[in-house]
């Protein structure tokens, strides 16, 4: 009776794809509504943790039903913005937006001296959107970023988006993975600016916010977040229409009174107003596929109980030369004969002397 027998090289065949879907709660495509609470917002005391970051949820959070669906932080390298955490000598001026700012450069860079620079500009202050992990698998998708930021005071908008699509949008590869630009655009494509000849109708990378203040951000589909350039969402208007940027102003700088300064809140509006937050997530699934092929001489008898008795002998001296069994099951073996993996018919199947099959084993990881 035959036990185990070897798959052949040409029996098993690997496939890998990729795999998107809607990062945002319930499926969701379009995240319109982004709501936070006046609890996490609070920013009283230097530690408070409205002072670090607001969590973002897609309905009001005094519903069960609510979902968190990214963070917002707000960084500077010096400080301000924010309460400074004490005022003895040594650590004056050290407060949640410095901290902030200090953590995702070691994230991004791995040490604290590398700043953040936006096409040529290096701000002093950055806002980052984090996506909660658990709403992507294994990162976000480049190419599928649009995020609407408005202006509810002047009616400015401005379209942002990845430069994955472009023809020079490959990407950087940093500590936390792929970086790619934040530009004026829409699906991974920049805007072409008929005034500056830029975006991609030129065959450019990005539409960048400002001439100024450097483009709009960075992305880190890897890591999950997005780190956005505070000086160009600050910026005058240039472009005119639909391209404004945002005009997002009064971003507060370190004062005498190290008073709060609200930005996170500025930009909590910003994406309220634009009502469009659309990014999906993917994930590489890899299936190796095991064709069992089942010859009429093979598993034609059976150790199941109906099938022989506790002496090993057959029950019914009919089933030695036409044995009549069924397959339910196909197991994986390693070569020290080690079950690995069990794979379940949805129903049985008859095998006899007269009867050859093939199964397919698809395995998912």
């Amino acid at each position: 009776m035959a036990t185990l027998v070897r798959y052949n090289s040409e029996d098993i065949v690997l496939d890998t794809k990729r795999i998107s879907t809607s990062t945002w709660a319930n499926n969701n495509n379009n995240l319109s509504q982004a709501e936070t609470s006046s609890l996490q917002t609070d920013q009283t005391l230097p530690n408070s943790q409205g002072n670090f970051f607001f969590d973002i949820y897609n309905m009001f959070t005094g519903s069960i039903s609510a979902s968190k669906e990214y963070a917002i932080s707000y960084g500077h390298k010096d400080g301000s913005g924010s309460l400074d955490f004490t005022n003895d000598i040594g650590s004056y001026g050290y407060s949640a937006t410095k901290w902030n700012y200090h953590h995702y450069q070691q994230v991004v860079f791995g040490d604290e001296t590398q700043e953040f620079t936006f096409n040529g500009h290096t701000p002093q202050a950055i806002f980052i959107i984090n996506v909660e992990r658990k709403n992507y698998k294994q990162n976000l998708k480049p190419g599928t970023m649009n995020l609407v930021l408005g202006n509810s005071e002047t009616a400015q908008i401005v379209h942002l988006t990845d430069n994955s699509v472009t023809t020079t949008g490959s990407a950087k590869m940093t500590m936390c993975g792929r970086q790619y630009d934040i530009v004026s655009g829409s699906s991974g494509e920049a805007y072409y600016n008929v005034l500056t000849g830029k975006g991609h109708a030129a065959n450019l990378s990005a539409e960048i916010g400002n001439e100024d203040s450097g483009s709009y951000g960075l992305f880190y589909p890897d890591a999950g977040f997005i780190v956005l350039n505070a000086d160009a969402l600050a910026a005058t208007s240039r472009l005119g229409g639909n391209f404004d940027p945002l005009n997002l102003t009064n971003l507060t700088h370190h004062t005498p009174s190290h008073a709060p300064g609200h930005n996170m809140k500025k930009l909590h509006k910003a994406i309220q107003y634009g009502n469009n937050f659309i990014i999906d997530s993917e994930e590489k699934v890899t299936s190796q596929y095991y064709f069992t092929r089942v010859k009429n001489s093979e598993f034609n008898y059976t150790t199941n109980p109906s099938f022989i008795d506790d002496q090993g002998n057959l029950r019914f001296q009919s089933m030695a030369d036409q044995p009549q069994v069924y397959i339910t099951t196909v197991g994986l073996y390693s070569n020290g004969g080690d079950l690995l993996a069990v794979a379940k018919l949805s129903k049985p199947l008859p095998k006899d002397f007269t009867k050859e099959s093939l199964i397919k084993v698809k395995i998912d990881y």
